[in-house]
């Protein structure tokens, strides 16, 4: 997936995710859709925005979304091979963590 509309830069809102280059965050986007509002609504609230772009916004949170799943399940996974006994040194323990 291809989202040319998200950008990252750190003079704009801190690096946080924005909609071209503008200081509207994917965060207040994905807010105001969870919140009940329709793209018309955001539109009309931000009116410079299309409706892609908040397409594209909720695109990217999805994907964000996933990957921090995905890496939560390897985090509990390196977690419950510790508990277990599976690693006798902090060397291990740090080897397994950089891999991620």
């Amino acid at each position: 997936m291809e989202l040319n509309r998200i950008t990252f830069d750190p003079n704009v809102m801190g690096g946080k995710p924005c909609i071209r280059g503008m200081r509207v965050t994917v965060g207040a986007i994905v807010g105001l859709i969870a919140s009940g509002k329709s793209f018309d609504d955001v539109v009309a609230f931000y009116p410079y925005l299309e409706t892609q772009d908040i397409s594209e916004a909720l695109a990217y949170a999805a994907w964000r979304a996933d990957e921090i799943e995905k890496y939560n399940s390897e985090l509990d996974a390196a977690v419950a091979r510790v508990k277990s006994g599976n690693y006798y040194t902090h060397e291990d323990v740090v080897l397994e963590v950089n891999k991620w």
